[in-house]
This record gives C-alpha cells, sequence and structure tokens, in this order.
C-alpha cells in the first residue's frame, strides 16, 4: 500500500518540503511505498533560525529538568503505543524483518526513557576550592545540534542522538537517509505530540546536497554523524576550522575470535548471529571470522551447519530471519565483493548468491556468505560490505591472532570465545576497538558509552558521556568567600 503522507518537519510543524522529488521503494518488493519532497535550501535556513531562536529563548533549558524529562518520559510512551506503525514503517523502507523492528521500537523508547533520566539526575559538580572561593562546574546546550542518522538502523540511530541533545537543551535538526524518511518523521512526531516546544525539532528529508547544507550552515553548533567513513571523513574535514563539536559513529569490519577451548556450540551459533542478524547491515557486524587452527575444520563445519537454517524471506513473515537488504544497491554491492573474493582466490563454504525461493523473487535478497581461503590484505577481508558476508581466516598464536586482527583501518566492536577468561581479557586489552564482547555479541546497554577506535569514529554516544558531548562545559568562581 503506497503512504500518501507528504509532509517534513520544520521546527515542530508539519509542512511541504519545497525541494526535488524523492521516492520511497520497499526493497522487499520494489513497490513505491511513497513520493514526497524534499527540503530545499530555504527550508534548511528557516530550520535554523528557528531552532536558533528557540535556544535563545532558552525556555526549554530553563524549565527544571525534571519537566524536561517528563516530555521525554511521554514521547517513549507515545513510541510504545504506536509501536507498530513505526516498526510496519521501518520494515517497509529497509527490509528489517518485522520482529526486528518491534525490538527496535521498544530499544528507541528504552534509550529515550534513560535519557529522560539522566537529565532528571545527573548533576553539576563543586570541585575542591584552592582558595576562599567556591568553585562550580556546570553545562549548558551548545544550540542547534545536527543528527544525521543512516538507513540500517533508523529508530534507535535517531533515537541516541535525538534524546540526549533535547535532554541537553539544545534544538535539534535530524536529516535522515533518502531510504528511511518515511519511519524517521513519525519517530520525530512522538517528541512533537509528548509537548516539545516548538522550534526545537527539524526533520530534513533529503540528499547529500541537504545534508551539506546543515553541515555547512553557520548556525550550526554541534554535529553527530552515524553512517559510512568516508561520509564522516567528508564531514570532518568540513566542520574542522569551526572548531565544531563532532562525534562520528562510522564504519567496522570486527573481528569474532574463536578458541580452542570455547564453546563451540554456542561460539557457532553467537558467531552466525553476530554476522548474519540484520542481514549483515550492522556497523558491529562480525565480518572477519578468526578461529584457532586446531579447531578450524571443526568449527567451521558447525558454523555452516547453524548459518544455512536461516531462513532469507519477505520481512512481515514470522518464519524469516532475514529480510532483504535494504536497496537494489545494497546487494549488488555485495554481489561485487563475493565476486571479487571468488577471482582472489577465495572458497565459498555457504551462499555467495541470490535465493531462488519464489517469494524472493522481487526483492533485494542475498543468502548468508561464508567465505575463507584469502589472505588478511584482500579486499574483502579489509573493506566494509555492510551485508551478509563473513570471511574466516585460522591462526595459530595470540601474536598472531592479535596482529591480524589489529590489522585494520577500523576499531569498532570485537567478539571472543574461550573457557579461559583471563586469556580472553588478556586478548580483549590487546584489540583496538571502544567495544568488546567475551562469550556474547551484540549486548549492548544505553548506559555504557559506544564508540570506535581508528577510522570507525569519533567521540562516543550513549551513556553520561552521550549527554554531555551535547553540552558546553562552563567553570564559574564565586570570590568574597573570607580571607
Amino acid at each position: 500500500m503506497t503512504i500518501t503522507k507528504k509532509t517534513m518537519i520544520l521546527a515542530g510543524r508539519e509542512v511541504e518540503g519545497l525541494g526535488g522529488k524523492l521516492s520511497i521503494t520497499n526493497p522487499a518488493n520494489g513497490s513505491l511505498i511513497s513520493e514526497l519532497r524534499m527540503a530545499s535550501p530555504e527550508q534548511v535556513n528557516l530550520a535554523f533560525a528557528r531552532g536558533k531562536a528557540a535556544t535563545q529563548k532558552n525556555d526549554w533549558f530553563a524549565r527544571p529538568p525534571h519537566e524536561r524529562a517528563a516530555v521525554l518520559f511521554r514521547a517513549a510512551e507515545l513510541m510504545l503505543e504506536r509501536k507498530d506503525t513505526l516498526a510496519n514503517l521501518q520494515t517497509s523502507e529497509n527490509g528489517k524483518t518485522l520482529k526486528e523492528s518491534l525490538g527496535q521500537v521498544s530499544a528507541a523508547a528504552g534509550i529515550v526513557r534513560y535519557f529522560a533520566s539522566v537529565c532528571e539526575t545527573v548533576e553539576g559538580e563543586t570541585p575542591p576550592s584552592r582558595g576562599p572561593y567556591l568553585s562550580v562546574t556546570t553545562y549548558e546546550p551548545l544550540g542547534v545540534v545536527a543528527a544525521i542518522t543512516p538507513w540500517n538502523s533508523p529508530l534507535t540511530m535517531a533515537a541516541q542522538k535525538l534524546a540526549p541533545a533535547l535532554a541537553a537543551g539544545n534544538a535539534v535538526i535530524l536529516k535522515p537517509s533518502e531510504l528511511t524518511t518515511l519511519v524517521s518523521i513519525e519517530l520525530a512526531r512522538a517528541f512533537i505530540d509528548a509537548g516539545l516546544p516548538e522550534g526545537l525539532l527539524s526533520v530534513l528529508p533529503g540528499d547529500s546536497s541537504i545534508g551539506e547544507a546543515i553541515i555547512n550552515h553557520p548556525d550550526l553548533a554541534m554535529v553527530s554523524f552515524t553512517g559510512g567513513t568516508n561520509a564522516g571523513r567528508a564531514i570532518a574535514s568540513a566542520v574542522a576550522g569551526r572548531f565544531l563539536p563532532t562525534i562520528l559513529e562510522l564504519g567496522g569490519k570486527s573481528p569474532t575470535i574463536v578458541f580452542a577451548d570455547a564453546d563451540l556450540d554456542k561460539a557457532a551459533a553467537d558467531v552466525s548471529s553476530a554476522i548474519f542478524g540484520s542481514g549483515g547491515q550492522s556497523c558491529v557486524a562480525g565480518s572477519r571470522l578468526f578461529v584457532e587452527h586446531s579447531i578450524y575444520d571443526e568449527f567451521m563445519d558447525r558454523l555452516v551447519d547453524v548459518s544455512k537454517k536461516l531462513k532469507v524471506g519477505p520481512p512481515l513473515e514470522d518464519a524469516s530471519n532475514i529480510g532483504p537488504m535494504a536497496s537494489e544497491a545494497q546487494r549488488a554491492r555485495i554481489e561485487g565483493y563475493v565476486d571479487l573474493a571468488k577471482k582472489e582466490g577465495g572458497r565459498v563454504l555457504l551462499g555467495g548468491t541470490r535465493p531462488n525461493s519464489d517469494d524472493c523473487q522481487d526483492g533485494a535478497y542475498y543468502l548468508p556468505t561464508i567465505i575463507d581461503g584469502l589472505d588478511h590484505s584482500s579486499a574483502v577481508c579489509q573493506e566494509e560490505i555492510f551485508g551478509s558476508v563473513l570471511v574466516a581466516l585460522p591462526f595459530t598464536t595470540e601474536d598472531d591472532l592479535i596482529e591480524q586482527a589489529n590489522d585494520t583501518v577500523f576499531g569498532l566492536a570485537c567478539g571472543i570465545w574461550s573457557h579461559d577468561l583471563t586469556k580472553a581479557w588478556h586478548v580483549a586489552g590487546a584489540i583496538k576497538a571502544g567495544t568488546v564482547w567475551i562469550n556474547t555479541y551484540k549486548q549492548l546497554s544505553i548506559a555504557a558509552p559506544f564508540g570506535g577506535y581508528k577510522e570507525s569514529g569519533l567521540g562516543r554516544e550513549k551513556g553520561i558521556q552521550g549527554l554531555r558531548a551535547y553540552q558546553q562545559t562552563k567553570s564559574i568562581y564565586l570570590g568574597g568567600l573570607g580571607g
């Protein structure tokens, strides 16, 4: 069914975009979901002007923290009340299975609740004085901040930017991916309907030109971006000369590591989920597998057996474990890497092709794929594919493992399976990554900071650090206290 809403959100009001046409299609069957107008450059300027006016008026930040928190708590309630709508929109736009989308609505609401709680309870500081004065550290909003989100998990990615930015007292301009505009607009409606003051939230759909207009706007106070490393590098370059605070959550080529003493059945199930969950379209996807040489063949047999049971199919069907890739372009990218792996001597142990079932013929589907036999310097081992492709390599010693695992420009995540926790802890400390899981994977807490090393990003989201990232720190000294 085609969605007829053609609105965007400009400073808290739903309006028609005045830019070019944007067509949104369903990757499960190629059907047109909606056509809407993108924001225009003039509307970008207006969003900044109204956001700046709202922050300068200061009515929002001046509210007691518990009152700001109440708005965020209500937004979370509305998200859950609209769970089916939000989940179906996300699934129709990016192909996630409906059960995963439903889970992400709950996760997004939990993110908003967390930052509502932080907003209400986090305190300033009174550092020890070194004289007859009182020193106080306070935190203030930055102004108008930009939140630029990807297509793979728009609900959770937007929530973990909007919630802390608003809790901190800022105005936010959200630029969603062109592929997932509708669900981003619907999510923003929850904040507006919860009572967020006018001017503080805009959702500006559009292509890269709108993103560039936002990034280059003179009233931009900060940018938080989740997406590809090349785009992140361009953003960092664009704002560097203006000394703007920046959070970049970028790409990954995360290693998963299985030692001979691991629970091999559990490790096989976890490794399979680490890469094939969400069709591999996750920044933390465990896309490089290192297996201790002595168990390599045995473990790979178990992994193939587990992974070949995953059902690729229409995302609305309960039986489907993996839906389509988010677009035909993304599937073509995956196919290109698999073809390259074959040319470089790779051996396809599983998948490596499109499914042949009737219900997958019209969508951007691709089978879970496992490849081995490649040198670690190969493109498939080094470059982020962002799809359901796993490359496997054996290792012999810990030193060999650590050297290979760190031989990448990325450093986002890592998974380790071993019964020897001392060894696992040592390896976890040696791996250059922002998040390391031991005997599990993709277990995330909104209270724990998240981000990457090296070209996987800059700064941290989530946790109290995630709130402070959207604030300016001020020290105030009160003298005349004696002496």
